[in-house]
């Protein structure tokens, strides 16, 4: 791999790391293992982020035996930054390929703007210069705030499906926890949320996530209009870089990512073994 390549990688993977905190971490050896109550396999898995001294063996041992404390599988991150070998060695030893996800990044001068029909502000100093609505084509209106509020987390919860009572209670310290500035957007119809979508800001990028929206709700450009508010935003705040994960095999959402101007720059995934299987 070129080694500027590397780099953005390294990058990408920094400031993600920054935006999607864990309910609890651990540094071991140039490992973070993170720990979520299995909430999403970014925030409960082993990433490298340094270099190793312990044994590599050594080292998945103590993992294996961190994880089944926590009663969660054991699940490690793979990205093009990792040793092939390692991967190879966690497949020998029966870890399983999960969540195949795409990597998406943009220079936003490539940036295919799908364009409101009307912006609307509260008033000057307001919602850290964010517009309160920006109108797109049908009746599509999206709100916009400065902060993520716990109205907000709970639509999300009922657009994700999120109703286990731990998952309920420690998520929202996640999303308080984002330690960087954030855009975020939802939909309502007939007083409800039908769509979401989250930006955060670090290091000239807007990193976009959380994009959800409700099935009856869907094919009426939500998505488009919610990740087309959060780019534009950070656009006029003087970033010029965008990027987001989008699932492998998610034809629809790569479609709509493509469209607005994003491309492919690497993929990750998980290996995965049960607890119960060792």
């Amino acid at each position: 791999m070129e080694s500027a390549k590397q780099a953005y990688i390294n990058l990408i993977e920094e400031i993600s790391l920054n935006a999607w905190p864990s309910h609890k971490i651990e540094l071991y050896d140039g490992w973070l293992l993170r720990f979520s109550h299995n909430y999403t396999h970014r925030t409960n898995s082993i990433q490298q982020v340094g270099e190793s001294h312990i044994s590599i063996e050594d080292k998945i041992t103590y993992c294996e035996s961190v994880y089944r404390n926590w009663h969660t599988p054991i699940i490690f991150k793979i990205s093009p930054l990792v040793d092939p070998d390692f991967d190879e060695l966690l497949a020998h030893k029966g870890y399983e390929i999960e969540h195949i996800t795409e990597n998406l990044v943009m220079d936003l001068k490539d940036y295919n703007e799908y364009k409101p029909e009307h912006v609307e502000y509260e008033f000057y100093g307001r919602n850290s210069g964010l517009p309160s609505i920006m109108s797109y084509p049908d009746n599509v209106i999206v709100q916009l705030r400065d902060r993520i509020t716990e109205e907000w987390i709970n639509g999300l919860f009922s657009l994700n499906g999120t109703t286990n009572p731990t998952l309920r209670r420690i998520v929202p310290s996640m999303y308080h926890a984002i330690p960087k500035e954030t855009i975020v957007a939802h939909i309502e119809v007939n007083g409800k949320m039908a769509a979401c979508g989250l930006g955060i800001l670090d290091r000239d990028h807007v990193g976009v996530y959380a994009i959800y929206v409700d099935p009856s709700c869907r094919r009426r450009h939500y998505a488009k209009s919610i990740v087309s508010a959060i780019i534009t935003q950070a656009q006029k705040k003087g970033y010029h870089h965008a990027y987001l994960q989008c699932v492998k095999g998610n034809i629809g959402a790569r479609n709509l990512y493509e469209s607005l101007g994003f491309h492919h720059l690497y993929n990750y995934w998980f290996r995965v073994k049960q607890t119960n299987t060792f």
